[in-house]
């Protein structure tokens, strides 16, 4: 087993408070403040990283502040219930969910990541963002943790 870890939960869970991407968005920083995750992620990227913490009116430099605290992802969502001008109406929740599940990758992308995991870019496959990001993770998970 490698000794860095693939991030497996996928930007389509949401824990408690509603918020799609945020238990992945934990999971990454988590591990990367920790010295354990994968290369080939970031702990908190500019695309669904950024997306969710915009949407929840949260600045990065707290949100990696506090992630170095180690906290459990309850604590987590417990901080963002508190944090000044946090934006967690159901609107703003729901505006916020739908962004993720709306964004389509770019051809490139798409291409990139079916080729990887063997399938045919035919159509066949949902072209969410989140699904392909699924599989890209499964693969990578496969391929470091399996193979």
């Amino acid at each position: 087993m490698s000794k860095t870890i693939v991030p497996t939960i996928s930007s389509g869970t949401a824990g408690p408070l509603g918020v799609l991407h945020l238990p992945r968005l934990w999971q990454k920083a988590s591990l990367a403040a920790a010295g354990k995750l994968h290369p080939d992620y970031p702990g908190c990227g500019k695309g669904y990283d950024g997306m969710t913490l915009n949407a929840l009116g949260i600045k990065e430099a707290d949100f990696l502040a506090f992630i170095a605290t180690k906290p459990t992802y309850t604590q987590l969502e417990s901080w963002i219930k508190a944090y000044p001008g946090a934006k967690l109406s159901r609107a703003d929740i729901y505006r916020h969910n739908q962004s993720i599940m709306g964004y389509i990758h770019s051809d490139e992308a798409r291409t990139s990541i079916l080729k990887a995991v063997g399938l045919a870019d035919d159509g066949s496959v949902n072209p969410g963002a989140v699904d392909l990001n699924n599989l890209d993770d499964w693969q990578s998970f496969w391929s470091t943790e399996l193979q």
